[in-house]
């Protein structure tokens, strides 16, 4: 286990590096998101990605979200995209919004029970950005065990998962430290899985079929199986998160969080969904 300080530049290239080596080798790392801290896998890894769901302590039926480093990799991950979709990533991309689409059939992963979705979402994070356009997607759940409070610095990342995290990028206190909001673009309209950096309101500026969506139930859950433990996913959490996500992050914000729901397969990470709540990010 290996914790860089990515606040110095020199510590930071050196920690890119390595997390880059322990991606390619199916290990672990904990990066930081505009949301909260994610923990990454491969995501065209199935056994990096089944590591990854069993250090959170979570099952096949809480896929991780997808975090991207460029906006064009949308259209590599998803299928039958819709138009107001391109409109809300392209306002909101980089930045807290998880989006749950169908995942491309040709994908050759495994991020768990996804019924053919996948949440994506592409964090607003400097050492995040520069390490998925070296990497490619990857799954990022909030990085916090099932359940737990989502971590916003890397010292709490750390008293989850120890040495069962080869990297950890500190890069500070996390972003906001509230997981993306999550939208599901896999019906006949668009629906919102969970509320989380981005209101209602700011959506239903770029897509006004949102303003007059009915509210989510209170505990977070959705037809979707969505649930709001930071990350979301496909059949997803919002931790990072999906469609049949839950959300603890990731935010897959990347982390949570962020989140995000994964094809077949949750940018706070997140959800689909995310790294941000338990997703991520």
């Amino acid at each position: 286990m290996n914790v860089y300080d990515c606040q110095d530049p020199a510590e930071r290239t050196t920690g890119l590096d390595e997390a880059v080596n322990a991606l390619g080798r199916g290990a672990l790392v904990v990066l930081p998101t505009d949301t909260v801290y994610g923990i990454a896998a491969d995501a065209f890894d199935g056994r990096a990605v089944a590591g990854l769901l069993a250090a959170k302590g979570r099952g096949r039926q809480m896929p991780p979200p997808v975090l991207v480093g460029t906006v064009e990799t949308l259209d590599g991950l998803a299928t039958e995209v819709p138009a107001v979709v391109r409109d809300l990533v392209k306002t909101f991309w980089p930045g807290p919004l998880t989006i749950v689409c169908l995942a491309q059939p040709s994908l050759a992963w495994d991020l768990g029970d996804t019924d053919g979705t996948v949440a994506l979402r592409m964090p607003a994070d400097e050492t995040a950005i520069a390490l998925l356009r070296r990497t490619g997607p990857l799954a990022v759940s909030s990085a916090n065990l099932s359940g737990q409070p989502s971590p916003h610095t890397a010292a709490q990342a750390v008293a989850y998962f120890g040495d069962k995290v080869a990297v950890y990028l500190d890069a500070g206190r996390a972003g906001g430290g509230t997981a993306s909001t999550i939208v599901d673009a896999t019906g006949e309209r668009l629906t919102i899985l969970r509320e989380g950096a981005l209101s209602r309101a700011e959506l239903a500026a770029v897509a006004p079929e949102l303003a007059e969506e009915a509210e989510p139930t209170a505990d977070g859950d959705t037809s979707s199986g969505a649930m709001a433990d930071g990350d979301t996913s496909s059949g997803a959490t919002a931790d990072g998160a999906s469609s049949g996500a839950t959300a603890d992050g990731a935010s897959s914000d990347g982390a949570s969080s962020d989140g995000a729901s994964s094809a077949g397969a949750t940018p706070d990470g997140g959800t689909a969904a995310a790294g941000e709540g338990d997703r991520a990010r």
